[in-house]
């Protein structure tokens, strides 16, 4: 139970629908987070400078000249009885807020409290800081928080005494930043709060989003495990409204295609690997049982009538010349079926047929033989693979045409890119069936005919896996009673 419950939780954690459920509340949550910050800041300078202006309108509402005479008072400047009648006609303290204060700053240095016993005590400065407050005009404007002699932190404003040509100091005016910062903190307190009910909906909109989003993804996992070796025929929706989705089931759908192509290339491969291993041991056995029987003829006494010994060992030679050939043959083949290896050259076409036309005339004997080739045409082959071609089709040619009246004709041409040889028979020809597995190995035709000529029914093939490892192409046509046309295709030298 507890095994259960903890993979259930290392699924939880490890599903895409979770991870992007946290990593999108964790990218809103340091949204609002920054956000929160931004807010504070802002709000806090736009407080403190709304208030600094409120409080700069307050310092030009006083008389600059009464502050002036009192900070002259205060500070010993005027006659003694001129003092007394200004401290008897003086008027009440200037500020009632508590939370304020005001100071009078002369222009050299000296600092005087102005604030009523109930006001703050204001902060001060040192006296260069005064000093080069009035002579910059651009210190005296916006505001400085600065701490009291309590640790009370102070938004200050300055404001000039008397014309600006004419200045005879700076006055101060302080206000307590407390409840300044205590809006701000219920500010925040409230965005927070938002910001945290903002999560939950998101968390409760987001889970249905999510689910729904990932449908097409929990699709193609269910037809995924439908898919095996041996059913390969699934394919995905490749339209299910998400981009990136269809993408992936097109890729699949790629793959899987490849993948049955593979498996039907690779069972066709084997039934043919099988076919060619009970055509090659039935044709194997074949001689063998021959050459068998007639050393049990030898044996039984035969040995000693030369003319049946002598018929006998013609026959057993027969039979071996038969196997060494079909061994060769074989060997040709899976040499083929590997990557091979041409030695290629620049050879004359029609120059290689012309050399070769003695031997084919010899082997029609007297059928009649047709030769018609161009001249020039170069191909990058290797020459004796060419002739084997050759004499492989001519020979299929006489075994398939009378004695008497057959005629073969051999045909060289070329295209712009291609060049073509033909020969062509006036024998019985094939017929549809026949035609589709003449280049199969072992397959014959004719099975009286060819296995009465020693043919093996290997001849086409390799005929094609030679045409083939030269980068070409042949092709059979025929119509039953007017012969067959066995065509090669061949690149032209300098064509890729």
């Amino acid at each position: 139970m507890k095994a259960g419950g903890k993979s259930r939780r290392k699924y939880a954690l490890r599903s895409l629908r979770s991870q992007l459920l946290a990593r999108t509340l964790l990218i809103l949550a340091l949204l609002l987070v920054l956000i929160g910050f931004l807010q504070y800041f802002l709000m806090k300078d736009f407080l403190y400078r709304s208030r600094a202006e409120a409080m700069d309108t307050q310092l030009n509402s006083i008389p600059a000249d009464l502050l002036i005479k009192d900070s002259q008072e205060q500070s010993g400047v005027t006659a003694p009885q001129e003092q007394t009648n200004r401290r008897n006609n003086r008027p009440g303290p200037f500020l009632f807020w508590p939370d304020m204060s005001l100071a009078s700053i002369d222009t050299d240095g000296t600092f005087q409290s102005l604030s009523n016993e109930n006001g703050l005590k204001p902060p001060r400065l040192t006296t260069e800081q005064y000093h080069a407050m009035q002579q910059s005009k651009r210190m005296r404007h916006g505001y400085q928080l600065i701490t009291d002699a309590q640790g009370k932190e102070q938004l200050v404003v300055f404001r000039p005494l008397g014309p600006p040509d004419r200045s005879s100091g700076l006055l101060q005016m302080g206000v307590s930043t407390t409840s300044m910062q205590e809006q701000l903190i219920n500010q925040l307190r409230t965005f927070i709060l938002l910001s945290l009910i903002a999560l939950a909906i998101g968390l409760a909109l987001m889970l249905p989003v999510l689910r729904r989003t990932l449908v097409p993804l929990s699709r193609m996992v269910e037809a995924v495990k439908r898919i095996d070796a041996g059913n390969l025929a699934e394919r995905f929706d490749a339209e299910q409204g998400q981009y990136e989705v269809d993408r992936l089931a097109v890729s699949f759908n790629g793959m899987l295609e490849r993948l049955e192509h593979s498996f039907a290339a690779e069972r066709e491969l084997q039934m043919q690997m099988r076919r060619f291993i009970a055509d090659a041991s039935h044709e194997l056995r074949t001689p063998l049982t021959s050459i068998h029987g007639f050393l049990e003829v030898l044996l039984r006494g035969a040995a000693s009538n030369p003319k049946q010994l002598q018929s006998a060992l013609e026959s057993m030679y027969g039979e071996s010349k038969r196997m060494n050939k079909l061994v060769s043959d074989l060997l040709l083949l899976a040499k083929l079926d590997r990557t091979p290896e041409l030695k290629l050259e620049d050879i004359s076409l029609d120059a290689l047929l012309l050399e070769m036309k003695p031997q084919l005339l010899m082997l029609a004997g007297t059928r009649k033989v047709v030769f018609d080739m161009t001249a020039g045409i170069r191909v990058l082959a290797e020459g004796d693979k060419i002739k084997q071609v050759v004499l492989n089709l001519f020979h299929n040619a006489v075994q398939h045409t009378d004695m008497e009246r057959g005629v073969i004709q051999v045909n060289l041409s070329a295209g712009k890119k291609l060049v073509d040889i033909q020969i062509r028979d006036n024998g019985p020809g094939m017929s549809k069936e026949q035609l589709e597995r003449i280049f199969e190995r072992f397959y014959r035709g004719d099975e009286s005919r060819t296995r009465s000529s020693g043919g093996s029914g290997l001849g086409l093939a390799i005929t094609q896996s030679i045409v083939e490892a030269h980068g070409g192409n042949i092709t059979a046509e025929s119509t039953p009673g007017t012969g067959s046309v066995f065509k090669v295709t061949l690149p032209l030298a300098g064509i890729v």
